[in-house]
């Protein structure tokens, strides 16, 4: 089991071309154009924190918190 259990959604706007190639190469690797976004982003939040990424960590602002249903 991964150890973020939890996802969110995340929607962006990419160029045809660009998102075409980007499928076609996530496909060489074998992986999904989800796994290599993951892994992107999680390597940017290292890169910008300057540490290894713990799935504990919170957003800086408040605002993500989950609402009780």
């Amino acid at each position: 089991m991964p150890l973020e259990a939890r996802t969110a959604r995340l929607t962006i706007l990419i160029d045809p071309r660009k998102k075409a190639v980007f499928e076609r190469l996530c496909a060489e690797e074998d992986a999904t154009p989800s796994q290599v976004v993951r892994r992107l982003i999680r390597a940017y939040i290292e890169e910008r924190q300057g540490r290894a990424w713990r799935p504990e960590d919170l957003p800086s602002s408040g605002r993500e918190r989950t609402k009780s249903r």
